[in-house]
């Protein structure tokens, strides 16, 4: 594990945006906050898994920071919960509601919250997940699917996070399909995925859905003649009115991690 030396070495590893998520003025404050102890590399929303495990993003120290900081997003969002009449929202956003619970499909798996916001779900729920799952139930606009794709840099509001995205977001998804011949196979028997055809002429297309307004269109072609694979992911166009772009972000990079870990355990 390496020690950073001095506050500049920090700073290199850094976007240099000053988009100020991570609650720090400058990217310069944060890395002297970094260099100083105070907090984690990790709390950088931008930095890779490589980059984090080099200098040892994971620490207890660390950890327990950014448990808190989960625990303190929780907390509001839930309180927001206990304020919604969750029924009205419930058929806005393609779920049901029942014995005082909103139940929404998450990769085909039942994924319900209570009205004082307690979740009960099937499906492993990492913290890049729960937030932005709530965050669709108490913002989304409920939108009807146009089924016009377009890659997430063309999303009206992506703007400050679209590089972000294809580094941690699609190149980690390439990575698991490269490494894991039976990665899709896992995607439509475990998550109810769904193959489609005649998208982009990719050799493996098909179709998950995280929330049942946020599908995203995973395209695969394979290596052929020298040439290296290529995975690219695409959306609905009323992707980010029904989930804010920043949360559409976290959710995918989740489920990159998960499938990750999913493929490093079971492929």
């Amino acid at each position: 594990m390496e020690k950073f030396k001095n506050t500049m070495q920090v700073f290199k590893l850094l976007p240099k945006t000053n988009c100020r998520k991570c609650n720090k003025p400058t990217c310069l404050a944060f890395a002297a906050a970094v260099f100083q102890g105070q907090i984690s590399l990790g709390d950088c929303p931008f930095i890779d898994e490589d980059t984090l495990n080099t200098y040892g993003g994971e620490n207890v120290k660390y950890e327990s920071r950014a448990e808190q900081g989960y625990l303190e997003v929780m907390g509001r969002l839930k309180e927001k919960i206990r304020q919604t009449d969750l029924a009205s929202r419930a058929g806005l956003l393609g779920g049901t509601f029942s014995n005082g619970r909103l139940t929404i499909k998450i990769m085909g798996k039942d994924f319900s919250v209570d009205t004082n916001g307690e979740i009960s779900t099937d499906i492993h729920v990492n913290h890049w997940i729960a937030p932005p799952v709530l965050k669709y139930i108490l913002s989304g606009k409920g939108l009807a699917l146009t089924e016009t794709w377009v890659p997430f840099r063309e999303l009206e509001t992506s703007k400050d996070w679209a590089r972000f995205f294809e580094h941690q977001c699609v190149k980690l998804f390439k990575k698991i399909a490269d490494s894991n011949p039976s990665f899709f196979e896992d995607l439509i028997e475990l998550f109810n995925g769904q193959p489609v055809e005649n998208h982009y002429d990719a050799d493996i297309a098909l179709i998950i859905k995280p929330l049942p307004l946020l599908p995203i269109l995973i395209c695969y072609n394979n290596p052929e003649d020298g040439l290296e694979s290529d995975l690219n992911l695409f959306f609905d166009t009323t992707a980010d009115k029904n989930l804010p772009v920043e949360n559409i972000y976290t959710l995918t990079t989740g489920l990159a991690k998960m499938f990750e870990k999913l493929a490093a355990t079971h492929g």
